[in-house]
């Protein structure tokens, strides 16, 4: 579980890094009123960033049982801890309903 976490910390950090030469390197490829050579020199940088770079490696967790399914992102729990903390009113202002 701990290499998990560890593992999350460091791609969060890595995207974090790296997130605004991505975007700098990705806008100057795509603007036509560039010269070529600009161009391709920024879309070869783009080429060779490492694989951590993209936001879609980010994989939201419980804080509890680091659990990625059924995550909620508003409370940061998963759906079976989220119910057993509201069952024991440790969530300030819920309260389980029952009719």
């Amino acid at each position: 579980m701990k290499k998990l976490l560890e593992k999350d910390k460091k791609v969060r950090k890595e995207i974090k890094k790296l997130e605004k030469k991505k975007f700098i390197f990705k806008t100057i490829s795509n603007n036509l009123n560039l010269p070529d050579l600009l161009r391709f020199k920024a879309l070869n940088n783009l080429t060779k960033m490492p694989k951590y770079t993209s936001k879609s490696f980010i994989s939201n967790r419980c804080v509890n049982t680091i659990n990625k399914k059924k995550f909620n992102k508003i409370t940061r729990y998963s759906r079976i801890i989220f119910l057993k903390l509201a069952s024991h009113k440790n969530i300030y202002g819920l309260n389980k309903a029952s009719w």
